[in-house]
Formats: C-alpha cells, sequence, structure tokens
C-alpha cells in the first residue's frame, strides 16, 4: 500500500512512517498543508493519513482541497481535538475515519485496513430511485437531471438512504455506517443534516423523497418524482 503521511510532527512523523514500512507499506512523508495538497492531488495513493493542524494549510481545508479536486482516495484524519463537534467537521469535509492522538500503530494500521476493504467492495457505481441518480465515483446527484450539490456526509446519507430505497433507515444506523462512532444518544446531528439534505433536495419540486417514518427513522420513497 503507498500511502501519503502529512504531518508536521517530526516525532509523531516517525513513529507512524515507521510502524507502517515494518509492515511493508511505502509512505511518502509530508510537513505542511501546501505539500499535502499537492502531492494528494497530482500523485496516486492507496490511503492518506492527514493531521489535521499542520503550517501552511490546515489539514481540514486540504482534506476540502482534495475532494473538491475529485480525489477520492480513503483519507483518515489525525488530530488532538476529540470531541464530538471536532469529529463531525471532520467527516463533514470528506475524511472516512478520524483517530485522537495519542494512539497505538495496530489501531491505526486496523482502521486503514477497513478503510480500503469498505473501498474495494464490489459495488454499482451509479444507483437511481425515481428521478433521483447519485454517481459514487464522481460523487455526484442531480434530481430530474439538475445537479444537486451535497457536502460530503449529506452525500452518504443519502447513498444509505437509497442502498434501502423503500425500508426505513433507522438514527443508530445513520450514526454506526455514516459517523461510524458512537455519539451520544442526545445528540441531533443526524436530524441537522437530513433536514439540509431534504431541503436541497425538495428545492425546486413539489415532493419530498424522503419520508420521516414515525418510530422507525427515515426512508427514501420508490415513488419520487418531479
Amino acid at each position: 500500500m503507498r500511502v501519503l503521511l502529512a504531518e508536521d510532527d517530526d516525532e509523531a512523523a516517525g513513529y507512524v512512517e515507521r510502524g507502517l514500512e515494518k509492515l511493508g507499506h511505502r509512505v511518502v512523508r509530508v510537513s505542511n498543508g501546501e505539500e499535502a495538497l499537492q502531492f494528494g492531488t497530482t500523485e496516486r495513493f492507496d490511503m492518506i493519513v492527514l493531521d489535521r493542524m499542520m503550517p501552511k494549510r490546515e489539514g481540514l481545508d486540504v482534506l476540502r482541497g482534495l475532494r473538491s479536486a475529485e480525489i477520492e482516495t480513503p483519507v483518515l484524519v489525525l488530530t488532538a481535538m476529540g470531541g464530538i463537534s471536532d469529529r463531525v467537521d471532520g467527516l463533514d469535509a470528506g475524511a472516512d475515519d478520524y483517530l485522537v492522538k495519542p494512539f497505538d500503530i495496530s489501531e491505526l494500521v486496523a482502521r486503514m485496513n477497513a478503510l480500503l476493504r469498505r473501498a474495494a467492495r464490489g459495488e454499482a457505481t451509479r444507483i437511481e430511485i425515481g428521478d433521483i441518480a447519485i454517481d459514487l465515483i464522481k460523487r455526484r446527484v442531480t434530481r430530474d437531471g439538475r445537479q444537486v450539490t451535497l457536502q460530503h456526509r449529506e452525500f452518504t446519507l443519502l447513498e444509505l438512504l437509497m442502498r434501502n430505497a423503500g425500508r426505513p433507515v433507522t438514527r443508530k444506523m445513520f450514526l454506526e455506517q455514516v459517523w461510524g462512532y458512537d455519539f451520544d444518544p442526545k445528540t441531533n446531528v443526524v436530524e441537522s443534516h437530513l433536514s439540509r439534505l431534504r431541503a436541497k433536495l425538495r428545492d425546486g419540486f413539489a415532493d419530498d423523497p424522503i419520508e420521516t417514518v414515525i418510530g422507525q427513522g427515515y426512508r427514501m420513497r420508490v415513488d419520487a418524482q418531479a
């Protein structure tokens, strides 16, 4: 596996680099955000390990730049900022996973392997339900041919709903499969993201393709039409 490691702390970077190389991975190491974005958009990597706090360009800004350039390489963000809001910010910016410092190299490797397995699954690259279509490679969404611009986490919510079209998706399923963390059960992160997603999909249309199923969750209507 070829890994781009973006970390400005020499000790932390050396620890990760040695651990990955001992397992046979090839590591390209950079120490600031500008280099991370340059390498990430011009060279091919199997995985990007990205520190959040870096000089010249902050990690989440690098991440947004990668996703804007349609770089879909799995990105694992490293950070000392472990609050729920910090993790949500990272995931919303396009991160696939989030690991809080300090960490053991075995956990980092396990998370990286899980991301690679997820990326390697043989799945369809396009899903269509009613008049809504999503391209899983380009991460583009259209409704009745019109492009709908979604943030990374909104796209992932929609993908989960469309893969389960006609069946309710529970709040727990959203938290586990979209965020991948055990959030405080009182958090409204699911509801706030779904509210924005529904508003974008309804814009210019008469109906809401996502319906609330009381006591169960949310469901993608299979008859969604303009």
